[in-house]
């Protein structure tokens, strides 16, 4: 029987006789096309559970996709978000809420077959995959239902007759073959420029005409309507000469410690926000395509309430009136300063070689401390060493840049390498303008001379609470947590993502949304996963950095496929940075740290 027979011959019949129709179904195309194989690997148990996994294969010579472009990781990356989101269109518009064939009450809901959801940036994905012989599809189907009995019928006609008609219009020649050879070359092109990002000394790339603005703070699209065109100030102008032959030119962020200023409005945030998202490629027509960032640099921000788990944020905050030992931080419910030094040492911890940071965004005690408070509280009163007094030394002894967007106050044009200013998206370099205001106002230094000539390079004074720390500041002891830490006892089913910003794990839930470079619920969902395997790995040996980074090898040895607890379809993934990762893990409320 095949499976049109099989599904009509089950209409009416209680939901959980779906169950007869996993397997392999070998289903006709339209036209001459040839077959399609349909594997159906999960079936949902009933209407209101998660939808069924299934996956179509079709013949590689089918597509007409030319071999050089499937050549690399890279190439076969490109082309399998090309061809999701070439699937996800075909969806929409065979069963959209546009379409005639649509059968669904709610047009606000997602159709019955969905592949992922695929934004402005380009990631791996679980989506589409290549094989020697074949390409993949996996797609999840919200197999039709009355009530709890069968829809067999109609169910027949959504995988027989219009899911072939969706694979031939996504898959099958004629592709638009130079629309994708655009796409996997421009890929191909925006990781060589962000692999010279370090030789060059830089942290980010913000090319020439690039249009940062978006259509709203809600939206990720770009302001196509009024948006002003980036362009570089002439002294921080680069180029880069890329393999397929193109030159772009723009401006180039350097290491250290840069400062962006400007009136509210002028494009502060909006550039940062660039800078942060510049660590996935983006793409074409996004407006942000030749925004390159290092991959692993970090936004951080303030997070109040927040766990901590034995973080030694000692560089920042020391003697405590409660008496707590910052050097092993410990609360469920973290300050704002507190959280926000938190946040940058786990940052460094998980190997970020720049910060990217908004002062609207941070605690301004943990940021800041004036002339005029530091009078008043005597030093000896106040626990908290603001950042403008380390971040010289973050990046003297650790490498780790910052770039840091400030609008209220010039404490940091004392420290900083580089200051941009923007007046109406339109950028500037100030630094000189800005040394001269702070060598003009720098407070006198106990030999009677400013600051700025006492102390070059770090005119804010030094908390003195700092000068008993071991030198050098930042240097805490690698964590390693404890054996069995991810494995509550009432545990009981695999954590999943709620979202973007959230993974139910056990019966606590994981907050993320202060996580603000992860884009996507297939990232959060393989996080999930990545934490099922870190429970399994933590043996009270392996230092937390080091457990994450073998996540992240496995994953680039065996695809996201490895992070599933499933064979065949693993669910829609899309592959996290090791720093989500850590993000997630110290964000656990269970999280035990041996020491």
């Amino acid at each position: 029987m095949d499976l049109a027979q099989l599904l009509t011959s089950l209409d009416g019949r209680g939901y959980g006789d779906y169950k007869r129709i996993r397997g392999t179904h070998t289903l006709p195309l339209p036209g001459n096309s040839g077959d399609t194989a349909l594997e159906v690997d999960r079936v949902q148990v009933d209407p209101f559970a998660p939808p069924s996994l299934m996956r179509v294969r079709v013949d590689r010579a089918q597509t007409g996709i030319p071999a050089d472009l499937l050549a690399d990781r890279a190439g076969r990356i490109a082309a399998g978000d090309f061809l999701t989101r070439s699937f996800s269109r075909a969806v929409s518009s065979r069963l959209g809420s546009g379409s005639t064939s649509s059968r669904r009450a709610d047009r606000d809901t997602p159709p019955p077959i969905v592949i992922g959801s695929p934004g402005q940036q380009v990631l791996e994905r679980t989506s589409v995959v290549f094989t020697d012989a074949e390409v993949e599809a996996r797609i999840t189907v919200a197999l039709p239902a009355a009530g709890r009995r069968i829809k067999g019928r109609r169910a027949a006609s959504l995988l027989c007759e219009e899911l072939p008609q969706i694979v031939a219009d996504a898959l099958i020649a004629p592709l638009d073959l130079d629309a994708l050879r655009a796409h996997v070359t421009l890929y191909r092109d925006q990781l060589d420029l962000r692999e010279q990002l370090t030789a060059r000394g830089l942290v980010s790339f913000v090319a020439d005409g690039a249009l940062l603005p978006r259509r709203s703070g809600d939206s990720d699209l770009p302001l196509t309507d009024g948006g002003v065109p980036f362009r570089s100030p002439d002294v921080l102008r680069t180029s880069f000469d890329l393999p397929s032959g193109r030159s772009v030119e723009g401006m180039g962020v350097p290491e250290g410690i840069t400062v962006i200023i400007g009136g509210g409005y002028h494009g502060k945030s909006t550039l940062l926000r660039a800078i942060e998202r510049g660590v996935y490629p983006h793409v074409a027509g996004d407006g942000r395509e030749w925004v390159l960032t290092r991959p692993d640099a970090v936004s951080i921000r303030a997070e109040d309430g927040r766990s901590t788990a034995s973080v030694d944020i000692s560089p920042f905050i020391n003697d405590l009136p409660s008496g707590a030992d910052t050097r092993t931080f410990t609360t469920t419910n973290a300050s704002g300063s507190t959280s926000q030094a938190a946040n940058l040492i786990e940052a460094v911890e998980a190997g970020a070689s720049a910060l990217l940071i908004d002062e609207d965004t941070s605690a301004t005690n943990f940021m800041i401390r004036d002339e005029r408070m530091r009078r008043l509280i005597p030093a000896h009163r106040e626990p908290i060493t603001p950042f403008v007094d380390r971040v010289r030394a973050l990046h003297d002894e650790r490498g780790v840049s910052t770039v840091l967007v400030a609008g209220g106050s010039g404490a940091f044009f004392d420290v900083a390498d580089h200051v941009i200013a923007l007046d109406a998206y339109v950028p500037d370099d100030v630094t000189e303008q800005a040394r001269a205001i702070a060598r003009e106002e720098a407070p006198a230094g106990s030999d009677g001379r400013p600051h700025s000539q006492a102390q070059p390079h770090l005119q804010a004074q030094p908390h003195p609470s700092a000068q008993p720390l071991p030198q050098p500041h930042f240097a805490a002891a690698p964590r390693v947590p404890e054996a069995g830490s991810l494995r509550p006892a009432d545990k009981r089913k695999f954590a999943r993502a709620r979202g973007r910003a959230a993974i139910q794990y056990g019966r606590d839930d994981i907050d993320l949304t202060a996580v603000l470079q992860l884009v996507d619920t297939a990232q959060t969902q393989a996080i999930a996963h990545a934490l099922e395997r870190l429970a399994d790995s933590l043996d009270a040996h392996a230092t937390l950095t080091d457990a994450v980074a073998a996540i992240d090898r496995m994953i680039a040895e065996g695809g996201l496929d490895a992070l599933s607890p499933h064979t065949g379809h693993p669910g829609h993934l899309a592959r996290p940075r090791p720093q989500e990762i850590a993000a997630a893990v110290n964000r656990y409320r269970g999280l035990r740290i041996r020491g």
